[in-house]
């Protein structure tokens, strides 16, 4: 049996932002019993020149949803950067989820020749489908949910690997 461009993609954005939310509850439950205000969670950063975590959590879900509408040939969903806290980013983590499970199999097969370009800081990026989503979006999506786990493990929140991948039975 080969992978397909939609077992590549869907399934796994919802996954990780399941996981990603599941994650996040872990990090409220923490801040609650340490005293904590959520804030600085929300607004933590690795780095002085790296997004805070709330941006991490922005792009992971603009990734996971563009790049279906791309390669569907749909219109990029517009989405408003307007969080302000850890309740507004589970409501985009939900509104992505609910986006991409109106997704169908068919409506995304047959996309890996489907050329996708970009725009992106003044340069123009062109790809095959299957490149875009195995060599760009896959890796930057990873990334951000990746950079999001560890800021708030950075900050003291307890967190395993098996909080990132999720539990044995939703893996497949």
């Amino acid at each position: 049996m080969n992978i397909t461009m939609y077992d590549a993609s869907v399934p796994v954005y919802i996954r990780m932002l399941k996981n990603l939310s599941a994650i996040m509850k872990k990090a409220e439950k923490h801040a609650k019993q340490k005293e904590i205000e959520l804030d600085v969670f929300f607004n933590a950063r690795l780095a002085p020149d790296m997004f805070p975590f709330y941006r991490q959590i922005q792009i992971a879900c603009d990734l996971a949803s563009r790049s279906v509408a791309r390669l569907t040939g749909v219109d990029v969903p517009s989405t408003k950067d307007d969080e302000k806290d850890f309740a507004d980013l589970h409501v985009r983590i939900d509104k992505t989820i609910a986006y991409l499970e109106t997704i169908t199999a068919e409506g995304i097969e047959g996309t890996e020749d489907r050329m996708i370009t970009l725009e992106i800081r003044g340069m123009t990026l062109k790809f095959t489908g299957m490149a875009y989503l195995l060599n760009f979006v896959l890796p930057n999506f990873y990334f951000h949910i990746t950079t999001a786990y560890d800021i708030l493990r950075h900050n003291g929140v307890e967190l395993t690997k098996p909080d990132y991948i999720g539990k044995p039975d939703s893996i497949g």
